[in-house]
């Protein structure tokens, strides 16, 4: 019995990944603007800022400032796709979808595990494309291949935290519209990190708040991965960012959905 449940959760739970997936061709605008938008960022502040960013790191120009902020484009992509999963789930919700799924013989925890493995599969896609636009335009990491998996590593643990927050975010949302403003800070937090300029450049209260927020180790981590710098303490602190943020969204989603 046991078996033939574990296989039922995961049939239900593929049937809600593609559904998930679905969603991005039916909805294509929203998939623009998740993909569309980093690429519109990183060209942005390289194109109109780097030079003089660049300068400031310590010379180098455009170039310097587009290996020092693609790491933190990555990120903020990762905030963009959170907005879009915690529209999706309260979407589900208000429309009345998550009730009819309770009463059909399904699995009540592939509801869930279908947003968020849908929503990470379509954040690793937009990554991809960040990258391949900033390696088109002159991004030149020094990763060796088990940096590159490690990065790769860090990205889904990452990835995951946040996913399963912007679903708690969803569920306790009265309406869509809610959820498009409810991850608004996530959306803040790498302009006020290490993500655009160092930290050391900030004022005294500010660089406090940005070095003790969860974006910067999470940023420094991956560019220390991406450009064969040195992390520190970064890596560890990411990581339990990474752990509490992905517990305290787990508990809380399975706290509404219940």
């Amino acid at each position: 019995m046991g078996a033939v449940r574990v296989s039922h959760t995961l049939a239900d739970s593929a049937t809600m990944i593609r559904r998930r997936l679905k969603h991005m061709l039916r909805y294509p605008a929203m998939t623009v603007q998740l993909i569309g938008m980093p690429v519109v960022f990183l060209l942005l502040f390289v194109y109109v800022f780097g030079g003089t960013l660049g300068n400031g790191l310590g010379g180098g120009g455009r170039g310097r400032y587009l290996d020092y902020v693609t790491p933190g484009i990555i990120l903020m992509t990762t905030v963009g796709a959170a907005t879009s999963t915690a529209i999706s789930v309260a979407m589900d919700t208000a429309e009345g979808i998550v009730a009819r799924f309770r009463t059909m013989d399904i699995s009540r925890s592939s509801i869930l595990t279908g947003h968020v493995v849908g929503s990470m599969i379509s954040i690793a896609i937009s990554i991809a494309v960040v990258i391949g636009v900033a390696l088109a335009i002159g991004f030149r990491p020094n990763a060796e291949p088990l940096e590159w998996l490690a990065a790769a590593g860090f990205l889904t643990l990452f990835v995951f935290s946040l996913t399963w927050l912007a679903v708690a975010l969803g569920l306790a949302a009265k309406n869509p519209e809610g959820a498009s403003n409810a991850p608004l800070l996530l959306m803040l937090l790498p302009f006020f990190g290490s993500g655009f300029v160092p930290t050391g450049s900030m004022p005294a209260a500010l660089r406090w708040f940005a070095e003790y927020q969860p974006f910067t180790p999470a940023i420094e981590t991956l560019r220390g991965l991406l450009m064969g710098a040195a992390i520190g303490t970064s890596a560890y602190q990411a990581v339990a960012w990474s752990a509490g943020i992905a517990l305290v969204g787990f508990l809380w989603s399975m706290k509404l959905f219940r």
